[in-house]
């Protein structure tokens, strides 16, 4: 196989790894009954007057199942971490002692279950759209490049190997909605 053809199947590759990647990190927000520190990825936190990652300005660990702990570094950034955690609505009110926030993680009722469990599909049917996205357009490139020359031989063998790697990807994709399906449905 020439090195234009196999640079076109490893950036076909990276960009499926890359829709997996990003599966992994939608998914991990969606909640599944079980504290976890991810819930409150992307939450931001007004730090004298800068919108700060929560994750920069305190210490985030799950004591428990049900618990989700934040130890600010400063004790003055307890309000403003109250306030972002109301503001994000996530369904969990704040609770500190003066030192440390505490979020009490709901259990799922049947309904919010199958909800998340739709949601997790949605998220995992996009990034199967960006897998095969990636494929049509490796595939869309080799035949540009047997038009210019490429022998077909090659473009096939190019092209199977295009098949290939989104089979793997796609089957990761379903791979990991189904872990998140079991973790959300396990009560």
């Amino acid at each position: 196989m020439n090195e234009e053809v196999q640079l076109l199947l490893e950036d076909a590759a990276e960009r499926m790894l890359k829709s997996v990647d990003h599966l992994d990190k939608e998914l991990a927000k969606i909640r599944a009954g079980k504290a976890n520190p991810k819930m409150l990825d992307g939450l931001m936190v007004d730090y004298y007057g800068t919108p700060t990652p929560l994750q920069q300005v305190s210490n985030i660990n799950t004591p428990d199942a049900r618990t989700i702990a934040i130890q600010p570094w400063e004790k003055t950034m307890i309000g403003p971490i109250e306030r972002a955690i109301m503001a994000a609505n996530l369904g969990m009110n704040p609770d500190n002692n003066g030192e440390i926030i505490r979020l009490n993680v709901p259990p799922l009722t049947e309904e919010r279950r199958k909800s998340l469990v739709k949601q997790s599909r949605q998220v995992g049917e996009d990034a199967k759209i960006s897998v095969r996205s990636a494929r049509r357009d490796a595939i869309e490139e080799l035949k540009k490049m047997q038009k210019d020359g490429l022998p077909e031989d090659m473009a096939k063998d190019a092209e199977a190997e295009a098949q290939k790697l989104h089979d793997k990807y796609i089957k990761k994709v379903d791979e990991l909605i189904e872990k998140k399906e079991k973790d959300i449905l396990t009560v």
